[in-house]
């Protein structure tokens, strides 16, 4: 990614260039591409099936609704990854393949290197190229592996979770278990949220300080902090999920209920902003850590 490095030193957001749009245009393109083609392709053998043509039509259209909630999600995702990469690199990413928490995690733990954070703009030019690196090269492996395990591994866990309905129960509660561990550990950074780097110790005249043993002396200093902000949004999300989650029960609207979570987003997105500009200052900047400060 050399002309990320020079639109860079230009002093310009190369997050944002000209050249990484081009990027996702073609890439976004090729997607569609795809999809085109598998469409007319598969319209075309359902009409050799004698396929009924209002079936084919309803099937279309049920389909582009449904996949109304997941682009929710996905635009969610972009929104939330924005402010640190850019929109292109989210774009492409989830044009493609991947989903808020792998993409998130892919990049965090790439900054958690520098002891950086996502809630900062990402300006170095090897941290972003890095992190692209991270969130593309991460998805590949599973593309590699399932034609050749996918069906073996289907059949094995099906034998298992279909022997009884206690397995099945079994097997439902193993998948929601993995989900609620991905999503924990995003509240526990949220409600913990320090992040540390270490550095070169410096002297007054900006020496580098050797230890006894001749050794370059290290420090590390705290770079990023959760605080009452992280906490106040986190409590919105769950809270409007619930509430969502219930109305849906209550007034029996199924068809809403993938909604829910991506709603629960962007009302917490809102109330971020609401609450920053309504809350007093002291509130708003109130943190655990102290950016900057060095710990033992």
């Amino acid at each position: 990614m050399n002309f990320i490095t020079l639109n860079a030193a230009a002093g310009g957001d190369f997050r944002n260039s000209g050249v990484m749009y081009i990027i996702g245009l073609v890439v976004v393109l090729f997607v569609l591409s795809q999809s085109i083609f598998f469409i007319v392709k598969s319209w075309k053998k359902a009409k050799e099936l004698g396929i009924k043509p209002e079936v084919l039509k309803n099937t279309v259209i049920n389909s582009a609704v449904f996949t109304i909630a997941p682009a929710i999600s996905i635009l969610a995702t972009v929104i939330v990854l924005a402010n640190a990469l850019g929109i292109v690199i989210p774009w492409i990413r989830l044009s493609v393949i991947g989903n808020l928490a792998y993409e998130t995690t892919a990049a965090q733990t790439a900054l958690d290197f520098w002891g950086a954070s996502l809630k900062n703009a990402v300006t170095d030019p090897q941290q972003f190229s890095t992190i692209a690196w991270a969130m593309t090269v991460g998805s590949v492996a599973p593309l590699i592996l399932l034609p050749f395990l996918c069906k073996k591994l289907q059949k094995k866990v099906g034998d298992v979770v279909n022997k009884s309905e206690k397995s099945k129960v079994l097997g439902d509660s193993i998948s929601a278990a993995a989900f609620i561990g991905i999503i924990s550990a995003f509240v526990a950074r949220e409600i913990n949220g320090r992040t540390t780097t270490k550095e070169t110790l410096l002297d007054a005249a900006g020496n580098v300080v050797m230890d006894a043993e001749g050794a370059v002396e290290k420090i590390t200093r705290v770079t990023g902090s959760a605080g009452a902000m992280s906490i106040l949004v986190l409590i919105t999300a769950i809270v409007s999920l619930l509430i969502l989650d219930f109305i849906c029960k209550k007034l029996k609207l199924s068809k809403l209920e993938p909604f829910t979570m991506p709603l629960a987003m962007f009302i917490a997105m809102g109330m971020a902003i609401l609450l920053t500009n309504v809350l007093p200052e002291e509130i708003v900047n109130l943190t655990w850590y102290e950016i900057g400060s060095v710990i033992n």
